[in-house]
């Protein structure tokens, strides 16, 4: 990874169903990714096995889930999810973005 990241240099991958991602940048042990979400736009109910995610609200709003509680983050709100939480999250606005903070790295993300 290049010691800087510039958004303008990096193409969104689409990732389909209005949400579309950039690796901001990794290690073994860290990874932020930004998350670009049309309105709607649903991150489904999940839990990982061994990822804590932070998720950081760049732009826009969330409807956030965690464990069963909601709340609406608006732009520099932010969420823990520890591994096995279950969490999900749903675009209130169009282009709202998250900075995902994952620790260790998503591996899965680099194929």
């Amino acid at each position: 990874m290049n010691a800087f990241f510039k958004q303008d240099e990096h193409p969104w991958e689409e990732l389909g169903n209005g949400i579309k991602r950039k690796i901001v940048a990794y290690t073994d042990d860290l990874m932020a990714v930004h998350l670009n979400f049309d309105k709607g736009g649903i991150g489904h109910p999940h839990k990982h096995e061994i990822h804590d995610q932070i998720g950081y609200v760049v732009q826009g709003s969330f409807e956030v889930e965690i464990e069963g509680e909601k709340q609406v983050l608006k732009a520099g709100d932010a969420y823990f999810a520890r591994k096995h939480m279950m969490h999900g999250a749903i675009a209130l606005e169009q282009d709202s973005i998250l900075l995902d903070i994952f620790n260790p790295a998503r591996e899965d993300f680099l194929r």
